[in-house]
């Protein structure tokens, strides 16, 4: 039998939760500071006010648009690699596991702090590693390269991606501009926008800001995605506390406003757009009035989000492996584990994180490849225990119950079935302790640290091919020459006020 769904709500709370959304959409909307974003919300039955009755630009969506257009987004999407040799399935009955993109640090023991800044090597050794696990399905920009130019980020990435990857990759989708440079890089690297569209390689990332806010920066580049049928990931990350209720279901609410209001927008844009219905929320802690998203209540909303997806029919997409730890202590190893099973046993089909700690602020190689062996472990978890007429082994036990030698060492049936029944860790140590003094008394981290140097040492990517480099770097000469005032010009944006974030490494 398989592991029994985690279920954190009832039906009827799920309704409830369902119900008040709408209504609060109704009465209340959201607010839209894209005025392209607003007309056609407008054109499409919600109800926006351009006067001063309304200047925070909030849009009202009545409940019959929200439950029209939530039919349209489909229920599972194939996501593939740069050079098409890799792909993946995502839908509402299997879990996935990814990487995320918010770290800007880099594990250094040799510097006093035990952190760098995160360099484009880095940004490369992390997308190279990603490419040789076996649970693992996909990187994002998860290491921020902080020697480059910051509005030339996403060409360095997207390059190293397709040199060194057969997996698919994930971007924020960060503005119209930057958006649609990747739309073209990546339609460059795969023979064009209509493969790009048929088979999509992106996976981009949506965070409205909490509380019921869509900036215009983010709206931009939702437009660019939507439209060229790239999975996009709609992630509200609420503070209960801060910038969400303090209780949890009223910050289900909240964010669940978010991000359905966000999902209508992109079924109005292009019907069918794939879609990953998220949660990035957590508490905020009481006594450091920062984020927590180790903490227990983390998973439980996760949970509810998972509940939620599923009423919705829409993949879900939620946090596994965080925690506020800035070294590899227990509370590292509790923290990550729990989130983790908290999402996959509640049924989370793509769970994200897989790298990080120090509130996803840091990464760390190690911790990828470690976090990669636990998702096999959770998946085992979630196979539960399978009993038929194989497993129950009676006619097994009848046979050593007769032999002098009683054990099962070497059996048929154990050689036939021990691969099937047991995960093996890649990187806990079960040795007695004279054995593992013998190799060296090397921790986790260590174990992991030599796996890290042989997959660096053997793997390779699919390359990229001089003509097609070619084209690329012309392309990428015309980014170079852009300023800061030509970004504001492109996105329509006169000042920060209008993203909701601020300029500079936000933009």
């Amino acid at each position: 039998m398989k592991l029994h769904i985690i279920e954190v709500l009832s039906q009827e709370e799920v309704e409830t939760i369902h119900e008040t959304t709408l209504q609060l959409l109704e009465e209340i909307g959201i607010m839209v500071h894209s005025q392209e974003a607003r007309e056609l919300l407008k054109e499409n039955g919600c109800i926006s006010q351009e006067d001063s009755l309304n200047p925070y630009h909030y849009v009202k969506y009545p409940r019959d648009i929200v439950e029209t257009y939530l039919k349209t987004v489909p229920k599972e999407f194939t996501l593939y690699g740069s050079d098409g040799s890799f792909s993946r399935t995502i839908d509402t009955k299997t879990t996935n596991f990814a990487t995320v993109g918010t770290p800007v640090k880099m594990y250094d023991p040799q510097k006093k702090r035990g952190v760098r800044d995160s360099v484009l090597a880095d940004t490369i050794n992390q997308i190279r590693v990603v490419d040789t696990l076996n649970h693992i399905i996909c990187s994002h920009t998860d290491v921020w390269p902080n020697d480059v130019e910051y509005m030339q980020i996403h060409c360095h990435t997207i390059k190293a991606w397709a040199k060194n990857s057969h997996k698919p990759y994930g971007l924020g989708a960060l503005g119209r501009t930057a958006s649609q440079d990747m739309m073209n890089l990546t339609s460059i690297i795969v023979g064009g926008e209509e493969e790009l569209k048929k088979r999509p390689r992106l996976i981009g990332f949506f965070n409205p800001t909490s509380p019921l806010l869509h900036p215009t920066i983010m709206l931009n580049g939702l437009f660019i995605f939507a439209k060229y049928g790239q999975p996009l990931i709609v992630a509200p990350a609420a503070s209960a506390g801060s910038t969400a209720p303090v209780t949890l279901a009223g910050l289900i609410v909240q964010t669940n406003m978010e991000a359905l209001s966000a999902i209508v927008l992109t079924q109005m844009i292009n019907p069918g757009a794939p879609i990953l219905y998220s949660t990035m929320s957590a508490p905020m802690d009481p006594v450091t009035s920062n984020v927590a998203w180790g903490s227990i209540e983390t998973g439980l909303i996760t949970s509810a989000f998972a509940q939620m997806g599923r009423f919705y029919n829409i993949p879900s997409r939620g946090p596994g492996c965080v925690t506020e730890s800035k070294t590899f202590d227990i509370q590292n190893g509790y923290e990550r584990l729990m989130t983790l099973f908290c999402a996959a046993a509640s049924g989370i089909n793509y769970i994200t994180c897989a790298g990080t700690y120090e509130s996803s602020l840091s990464e760390a190689l190690e911790l990828l490849v470690i976090d990669d062996d636990l998702a096999g472990i959770v998946s085992r978890a979630k196979q539960g225990i399978t009993v038929d007429e194989n497993t129950l082994a009676a006619e097994v036990i009848r046979e050593v119950s007769q032999k002098e030698k009683k054990h099962y060492l070497g059996h048929k049936h154990s050689v036939r079935n021990i691969r099937k029944e047991l995960y093996v860790s890649k990187f806990a140590d079960r040795n007695r302790r004279n054995i593992w003094t013998k190799n060296g008394s090397l921790d986790i981290v260590a174990r992991a640290g030599e796996k890290i140097a042989q997959i660096l040492e053997t793997q390779t990517g699919p390359g990229m091919d001089p003509d097609v480099e070619k084209e690329f770097d012309a392309y990428w000469d015309m980014v170079k020459k852009r300023t800061m005032d030509d970004y504001r010009s492109l996105e329509g944006i006169q000042d920060a006020a209008e993203t909701g974030i601020s300029y500079g490494k936000d933009l």
